[in-house]
């Protein structure tokens, strides 16, 4: 297939791409490298540094013809929609909507769309299934599940002329090697190992009980590479989380200890909860493995300590040039 990835030069993005080169995809990227980086994109894509809110720097990436879209692009940070909610909306669900037309435009038959465990809010049923209604408590939240009607809403349209299938991935916590270690705004994991190589204090906010499921980006991937020709997933929604839970105290006990540190001798603030965290979160993944036939394979420790590893070779590559990584 012939397949276009946007925000493919992030975390997802970059380790999709990888994928769907490997199972013998065209691919080509389009990231605005707001947080995504050219040198993690590979050298048989083809890249388009565009921006999702810019239809005139869309049209001529969607004007060469793909057989589906894997739509990433996003603004990703809960803490940023609030500080600025206009950019929030204008990447999510502008961004979306624009991509959206260059598909109903050329007739791409295909989108998968990257939703967000975000979406349902602090709700009460855990592990969370997709009937659960959606009642998302941040702003990203709200773009993401937008956005994600508006996917739908779209292909469910009459007057199309052509079948427009697509599904939603509302993705839970992923981790994994790429993961930022720099960017306070984006991956507690990667907000964590960042800290300690530089040992800095760890901030946890709130009491640090809010639990969250951390799933492998390896994992993530294979789920993505599997509903991509699935007409089984066509207009659905999936979860694709571990199916397990850990607290924020518990992650970073985690990381700590893959650093050789504890409570004890390391230094933990304890700041004010912030607007828009979930409380207790787990999904329910029972529906992607019955549909797409996919279940996780990496366990948490595993696939902390490739991240761990990742993040040490970076971190050290990067202090060999003179800079914080």
């Amino acid at each position: 297939m012939r397949i276009l990835v946007t925000g493919g030069a992030g975390f997802i993005g970059s380790h999709l791409t990888r994928r769907l080169l490997a199972d013998g995809h065209e691919v080509s990227v389009v990231d605005n490298e707001s947080t995504g980086r050219r040198e993690n994109v590979p050298a048989a894509v083809r890249y388009t540094r565009a921006d999702v809110t810019r239809p005139d720097e869309l049209e001529p990436v969607f004007a060469g013809g793909f057989d589906a879209v894997c739509h990433l692009a996003g603004q990703v940070s809960i803490i940023r929609s609030f500080s600025d909610p206009v950019a929030d909306l204008r990447t999510n669900v502008e961004g979306t909507v624009n991509v959206l037309r260059m598909c109903l435009k050329y007739k791409l038959p295909r989108l998968v769309y990257a939703s967000s465990m975000t979406v349902y809010g602090d709700t009460r049923k855990i592990p969370t299934p997709e009937t659960e209604p959606a009642c998302p408590d941040s702003y990203y939240g709200i773009t993401k599940f937008a956005a994600e009607r508006y996917v739908h809403s779209t292909a469910e349209r009459p007057d199309l002329g052509f079948n427009f299938n697509v599904t939603s991935l509302r993705m839970y916590s992923v981790f994994g090697p790429i993961q930022a270690i720099d960017n306070p705004y984006q991956g507690v994991l990667g907000i964590f190992l960042g800290h300690l190589l530089q040992n800095e204090p760890i901030t946890i906010y709130g009491d640090g009980e809010q639990t969250r499921d951390f799933v492998y980006i390896d994992d993530i991937v294979d789920g993505w590479a599997r509903t991509l020709d699935n007409t089984a997933t066509f207009g659905g929604v999936f979860n694709l989380g571990s199916g397990r839970s850990r607290s924020i105290n518990q992650l970073a006990e985690h990381a700590m200890a893959a650093f050789g540190r504890s409570r004890a001798n390391y230094e933990i603030i304890r700041a004010p909860a912030r607007p828009g965290e979930q409380r207790s979160v787990r999904a329910d993944i029972s529906r992607a493995k019955a549909v797409i036939g996919w279940e996780p394979k990496t366990d948490f420790a595993t696939g902390l300590d490739e991240t761990v590893r990742w993040a040490r070779s970076a971190s050290a590559s990067c202090s060999s040039k003179g800079g914080r990584s």
